[in-house]
């Protein structure tokens, strides 16, 4: 217990970044998995095959394979650079890969809501002179969101959990601090393990209950 004391500065910076890891992917991923989605349903065959194509790729591909290739392909390799700082640039680079990964999984949620829409009201909207764009942003969309609200909330909370994969490029989150901690303070490694693990508990469980709540708020009847 100690060691969380003394050691709580640090601590306290590290889950800071992780939520700031969290945020930031979770609102980009939220725009493209939105634009994603609309490729999917698309009448364009191009747009959602390059849709398909995305989510079925990243799905599939490993988180810690997608950091990795952001922090040395894109960092390394076409030395891609936010900011003069090394840990600022690999922590930009970390948000391209988590919104990226995350961002097939929020286009298959709302993919999803878009299909609990009734057709009849897309085809209304089309009888009634609207385009494609403007049917999904007046009519579908804002029915689909509401009706995956619980899964978009799951989502987040997994978000904040896979942020712990950008340690494999040095971003100095709350599992590459706990991971330090162990070394410099090998006598305390319970106290810190249930001390890390309570303090994920923390974030992610507000998370679960604030959206099961919103969703049964906003939850649509048809």
């Amino acid at each position: 217990m100690g060691a969380l004391v003394e050691e709580f500065p640090v601590i306290l910076g590290a889950f800071w970044l992780t939520i700031r890891l969290t945020l930031a992917s979770a609102a980009a991923a939220l725009v493209l998995g939105t634009v994603l989605a609309a490729m999917r349903v698309s009448p364009f065959g191009v747009l959602r095959g390059v849709a398909t194509v995305y989510v079925n790729t990243l799905r599939n591909t490993p988180l810690t394979l997608v950091i990795v290739f952001c922090g040395l392909g894109l960092g390394l390799v076409l030395d891609v650079s936010f900011s003069e700082s090394l840990s600022v640039n690999y922590l930009w680079l970390s948000i391209i890969g988590l919104s990226a990964y995350t961002a097939a999984f929020v286009c298959e949620a709302i993919r999803s809501g878009i299909n609990t829409v009734p057709v009849g009201q897309a085809e209304a909207a089309r009888a009634l002179g609207l385009t494609f764009t403007q049917n999904l942003r007046f009519i579908v969309l804002p029915q689909a969101f509401r009706a995956i609200i619980a899964p978009l909330g799951s989502l987040l909370i997994a978000l904040t959990k896979n942020t712990t994969v950008a340690a494999a490029i040095g971003v100095a989150e709350a599992s590459l601090t706990m991971k330090s901690l162990f070394e410099r303070h090998q006598d305390s490694v319970v106290a810190i393990f249930f001390g890390f693990a309570l303090a994920f508990l923390v974030l992610t469980l507000p998370t679960g209950l604030f959206f099961g709540w919103l969703s049964r708020r906003l939850k649509v009847v048809r």
